[in-house]
């Protein structure tokens, strides 16, 4: 008897990220002394999340060409850099207001500079890709290749240092860079490299979800539904205006702005790393990993929308032009 479990996962907005983190979430509150009973590999899945990102990163690196054209480097670097000053816009306004530590009361409980920080820089790009496939040019969807230098956490320390938080020694920031770094030199001096490293980037994603789902607090997950929520929906609409005019301002329509504008499941991994870098993000780390997925869910449910319902529309103001 075949089950259709990976399918199922795919039809979910990033299910392949939050299925197993929410199991981890679950088992480890269920059977907390689970990890030390078994011990040995089976403990590792739930405490290794760390060394098992590294290697996606190293992975995710090798996918990232760097023999691309002018104008794909224009749109891809326009949109990158958008998402960024965004990022960084944001993370001065809260760092101002929050600090390092999350809000510890009231409806906005659990809310962090990190979790806000961490959910606008990293851009969903298997749905990025898809919309551009459909509604877009080949050099949108070909943006991408540059887009995905926001994969990990070097942005989202950098941006938490420019808005005058607790800042990164220059080793951190160059460790947390340094596997996309490696995969990159690697993927673009051996294709077939490229190509066999590739290929597991989709498999470690459950591996390390789960791994740091064992490290949520149920209860926490519990409180952040509407706060994650309204997470999901402040990311589609800030970041998604700026990557709109971004987009019109390169020559775009503004389809691809909006398609940029989600949260990517990989992002959930961000807060853990920020925490593991600087202790000082520790607490906000627990409440922002939640928050982030809550996030990856809405924009992979809300980009979509918006970016269909802006395609069609500059479709149809075309069609009445001509």
């Amino acid at each position: 008897m075949q089950l259709p479990i990976k399918r199922t996962l795919d039809r979910l907005p990033g299910g392949m990220m939050i299925v197993p983190l929410a199991l981890g979430c679950l088992i480890t509150t269920i059977a907390p002394g689970a990890p030390k009973f078994f011990g040995s590999f089976t403990g590792a899945l739930f405490t290794g999340a760390l060394p098992i990102i590294a290697v996606g990163f190293v992975c995710m690196g090798a996918t990232i060409s760097i023999e691309t054209t002018p104008e794909l480097v224009k749109k891809g670097g326009a949109l990158l850099l958008t998402k960024v000053l965004c990022g960084m816009l944001v993370g001065v306004v809260l760092g101002r207001l929050l600090g390092e530590q999350p809000v510890t009361s009231g409806f906005f409980a659990g809310l962090s500079t990190l979790a806000v920080v961490a959910a606008i820089n990293d851009t969903n790009g298997g749905l990025y890709m898809t919309l551009m496939a459909q509604f877009g040019k080949s050099r949108d969807a070909g943006a991408y290749s540059i887009m995905s230098i926001e994969s990990g956490p070097f942005l989202t320390m950098l941006t938490l240092g420019v808005a005058g938080l607790s800042a990164f020694p220059w080793p951190t920031l160059l460790g947390a860079i340094l596997p996309l770094a490696v995969g990159m030199v690697l993927g673009n001096l051996d294709r077939e490299l490229r190509e066999f490293l590739s290929r597991a980037v989709p498999v470690v994603i459950p591996f390390f979800a789960f791994g740091l789902g064992a490290t949520i607090d149920a209860g926490s997950v519990w409180h952040s539904g509407l706060l994650g929520l309204g997470l999901g929906l402040a990311v589609v609409a800030v970041s998604g205006v700026m990557l709109f005019l971004a987009d019109r301002i390169t020559g775009g329509n503004g389809t691809a702005g909006l398609a940029a504008a989600s949260t990517a499941g990989n992002a959930a991994a961000v807060p853990a790393l920020v925490a593991a870098a600087n202790p000082v993000y520790t607490e906000a780390a627990r409440s922002a990993t939640v928050l982030v997925s809550a996030s990856v869910m809405v924009t992979a449910i809300m980009v979509p929308f918006v970016t269909v319902w802006w395609a069609r529309r500059v479709s149809r103001r075309a069609a009445a032009e001509t």
